[in-house]
């Protein structure tokens, strides 16, 4: 008959074991985290994620928001098997479902952007059992107009690169299309010239046929 009282730290220790060789269950979140956008248009604010633990029913993602000048947070979305937009608030009727959670996307889209959207939105991924995690955040500008970045910087200098290499392409061909005009021009000339020398020959020939006859 063996001893009960020795069962359960054994159980106890094979426990910890268990739980030392079982990979830490943590949602690891990825968004732009810095974005710009211009006042009155629409704005997709991408959050993506990554799980150990495949997807389910079970996932759920939350949005809220921080006023840049502060305040208290403030809903802005869920998912939970199915979308649930604001029932009321500020961004009643101005936010949509557009993730994907098969592909690992809990994205939305903010509309008709307001100088007071400017601030920090958080998104916030629970997969059970992977329900820790750092909270993603986006930090929202809202502008006027959009100042140029790097991108656009470099956008223009492959534009104008583009533009002089079509500029000295088409010099070259007019170039080559003159000389060879040119070339053209000057051997008709030649051709002329050599025309009324022989001309003037055989005129000359036909005189001193004449006068030798008439002798």
């Amino acid at each position: 008959m063996y001893d009960k009282s020795l069962t359960r730290p054994v159980l106890l220790l094979l426990g910890i074991q268990l739980t030392a060789l079982w990979p830490t269950a943590a949602v690891e979140i990825y968004t732009s985290r810095v974005l710009e956008a211009v006042n009155g248009t629409d704005v997709r604010l991408k959050c993506t994620f990554s799980s150990f633990a495949p997807v389910g029913d079970t996932l759920t993602a939350t949005w809220n928001f921080r006023p840049q000048d502060g305040g208290s947070e403030q809903f802005v979305f869920y998912y939970h098997g199915e979308p649930f937009e604001p029932m009321s608030g500020r961004f009643k009727n101005r936010v949509a479902w557009d993730g994907n959670p098969e592909r690992n996307d809990v994205s939305i889209l903010l509309w008709k952007l307001q100088f007071d959207d400017n601030g920090t939105y958080t998104c916030q991924v629970k997969n059970p059992p992977d329900v820790d995690g750092v909270i993603g955040e986006i930090r929202l500008s809202v502008v006027q107009t959009v100042r140029f970045s790097e991108i656009y910087f470099l956008a223009l200098a492959i534009g104008s690169a583009c533009a002089l290499m079509v500029i000295i392409v088409i010099a070259v061909v007019l170039f080559q299309h003159f000389r060879k005009k040119r070339w053209a021009d000057r051997a008709h000339k030649v051709v002329e010239i050599k025309s009324k020398e022989e001309e003037r020959l055989n005129q000359g020939k036909k005189v001193s046929v004449y006068f030798e006859e008439t002798d």
